[in-house]
This record gives C-alpha cells, sequence and structure tokens, in this order.
C-alpha cells in the first residue's frame, strides 16, 4: 500500500502534463469544432430569446412542473411536437482564467483518485506497467465515462461523445504514465 501523500508529485505533474495535453487537442487539433453546431438564423434567435433575460443555469424545454403535469395530453402534445431542448445558459462575458483553474484542479482531482486506487492495491517499487495499467483505467474512467450519460439521456451527439472519451483515453494514458514513472520504489 502506498499513501496518496507519496503520489503528490505525480499528481501534480500528471495534473500538469493532461491540462498541457488537453490544451494543445483543444488549440490545435480542431476536431472539436464539430462538438457543436451554429444555430439556424442564430442572430433572429438570439434577439427573440434576449427580451426573456433568462438567469444562467441548466434548461429544458417543453418541460413539466409536475409528474401529473408530465403525463397531461397537453405536455404529450407539446412534447411530440417539439422542438425539444436541452440548453445552459451561461452568464455574459468569459473568464477563461477560472474556466482554466477549475480545469486544472480536475486533472488533479482525476489523478488523486487513481491514485488512490493503485496506492490502495500496489506496493512501493511495483513494476511500471502493472501501475500503468491500474491508473489509466480509473484516469480514464473519471475523464471519458461521465460524458456517456449526456448521450444515453439528453442525445447528446455520438460523435461528440466519442471525441470526448477520446480525449478521456489520451488523459488516461498520459496520467498513467506519469505515475509509472514517478511510483515510489
Amino acid at each position: 500500500m502506498v499513501p496518496v501523500m507519496s503520489l503528490l508529485v505525480p499528481i501534480l505533474v500528471s495534473g500538469v502534463i493532461v491540462f498541457v495535453a488537453s490544451s494543445l487537442i483543444h488549440m490545435l487539433l480542431g476536431y472539436h469544432m464539430a462538438d457543436f453546431r451554429q444555430f439556424p438564423s442564430e442572430d433572429e434567435a438570439m434577439a427573440a430569446l434576449q427580451r426573456f433575460n433568462i438567469p444562467p443555469g441548466d434548461y429544458m424545454m417543453p418541460r413539466p412542473t409536475t409528474r401529473q403535469a408530465a403525463r397531461s395530453e397537453e405536455f404529450k402534445a407539446k412534447w411530440n411536437k417539439g422542438p425539444k431542448l436541452i440548453a445552459t445558459v451561461m452568464k455574459p462575458g468569459f473568464n477563461m482564467g477560472a474556466s482554466m483553474l477549475k480545469w486544472f484542479i480536475f486533472c488533479c482531482i482525476v489523478s488523486l483518485f487513481a491514485g488512490y486506487v493503485a496506492g490502495s492495491v500496489h506496493a512501493p517499487g511495483t513494476k511500471y506497467l502493472v501501475i500503468f495499467r491500474t491508473v489509466g483505467t480509473a484516469a480514464f474512467m473519471g475523464y471519458a465515462l461521465g460524458e456517456w450519460p449526456a448521450h444515453i439521456w439528453y442525445q447528446r451527439s455520438l460523435g461528440t461523445t466519442l471525441r470526448q472519451s477520446l480525449d478521456g483515453l489520451i488523459y488516461g494514458l498520459l496520467t498513467a504514465g506519469v505515475f509509472g514513472w514517478l511510483w515510489p520504489h
């Protein structure tokens, strides 16, 4: 068993490496440009929605107010007629620094849990590939599997989900490599 405190260096190093890799993926490769399509008649749609002054948050349309309302013929007709929409309304402006900090913290948290799992089952001096397999699996789970419920329940594009999962695989492999390299002897 290896205590988590003994794994602070691989946790932080893997967090930095995944952060840099994700930045390169999003800035240079461009395959995430297909994650979101442009809304038809974007300017007109934005102008129409601005008059509602919708506060930031997650929304569903149509959305029943109660379980009984969901069973009503009126709601069923709205649901079948469409359009059905799930949307996140964001605050005006964008604080890239705050989002990047949160992402880095998330990367370190995934590494922390992956390290915890590996440290719970492996001793100091465990071979590189054994650590690589354990940490890689746990990190992949942390980075990728959480994307699938959005595809399953909210009809998020399969392509977007697969691209996010590919990123998760890359991040998991990078995390695994760092832990295998820096595992205590």
